[in-house]
């Protein structure tokens, strides 16, 4: 190796590295407790020092360029590489059993989970597990979990949040109850259809209606706060629901409905409070699950 060719300042690297993780300047500057001023410099002399612009202004926050993209994965293994130092350096390196809590939706919890969580299981016995399965949004600052997975990004500028991918819904309903409303050809057929869902159906009515079907209050006839319970009626023939593609896909007790109508696309996002900079065992799960999601996703997204 030619020592002479490496003249990388860590600091710079860092910087560019918690910005990117944070999204903006600022949060970036509260995360390493440096000045907003002195972060900027940072990041501004590695993109001087690089050649390379890092960073586009996308309105209050950052995005990040092609070029920036491509460097965060490996700046992100020296980030663990100097987090590594820093616990072997004081006795801590091999200090990950635990807990580690992860919140999640009942869909996700139930079906994405379980598999990601066997090998992560395997590669580390002395994580202790414990899954918060719910649809409302766990409040990390209180620490009602760990790491949650999340569809939206979190406003609390004091959390850390890692956008996985984008996700995919459709309507899936069993072959039977297909049968018991007749052909359907296009979104008017399911003018009289039933529906399941949390409530009355404001938000998923607009967002069907939206894409050409015309739903009214009096379609959503089986009501639940579970997404479980839902999907088990779907399946049991009582009407149509909503569901990831990669969970509905793998049922055999059900089929999509309109399965040329364009899916329902929300965002997936990887939560976890501050101690990811200093908990190798909640990094490490974070880390895990980031992979593994964006994989499982990834097949789902067709």
């Amino acid at each position: 190796m030619d020592w002479r060719a490496v003249n990388f300042d860590w600091n710079r690297a860092r910087a560019f590295l918690v910005t990117a993780e944070e999204g903006s300047l600022s949060a970036a500057a509260r995360a390493l407790g440096l000045a907003q001023p002195t972060l900027g410099r940072q990041v501004a002399a590695l993109e001087e020092e690089l050649g390379v612009a890092l960073f586009e202004r996308a309105g209050r926050g950052l995005s990040l360029t092609p070029t920036g993209l491509e460097l965060l994965e490996h700046v992100r293994g020296m980030g663990a590489a100097a987090e590594r130092v820093s616990l072997a350096a004081t006795g801590h390196s091999q200090d990950i059993a635990g807990s580690v809590s992860i919140s999640a939706g009942e869909a996700y919890a139930a079906f994405l989970l379980p598999p990601i969580l066997a090998r992560l299981r395997a590669q580390h016995p002395g994580i202790r597990l414990e899954i918060v399965a719910s649809n409302a949004v766990s409040d990390l600052r209180r620490r009602e979990a760990d790491i949650a997975i999340r569809n939206a990004r979190p406003a609390d500028p004091e959390l850390i949040a890692r956008k996985i991918r984008d996700d995919a819904a459709r309507l899936y309903a069993a072959p039977a109850y297909l049968d018991r409303i007749g052909p359907v050809g296009g979104p008017g057929d399911l003018s009289e259809a039933d529906f399941m869902g949390f409530d009355e159906g404001s938000a998923l009515r607009e967002a069907l209606n939206a894409q050409g079907l015309t739903l009214t209050r009096d379609n959503f006839a089986v009501l639940s706060g579970s997404h479980l319970v839902q999907w088990q009626c779907v399946r049991q023939g009582l009407g149509i629901g909503v569901m990831p593609s990669v969970i509905g896909d793998a049922d055999p007790a059900v089929r999509r409905v309109l399965p040329d109508m364009p899916p329902i696309v929300f965002p997936v996002w990887l939560t976890a409070h501050r101690e990811l900079h200093t908990s190798r065992r909640i990094r490490l799960v974070f880390d895990l699950l980031a992979e593994e999601l964006a994989a499982a996703l990834g097949r789902g997204t067709a």
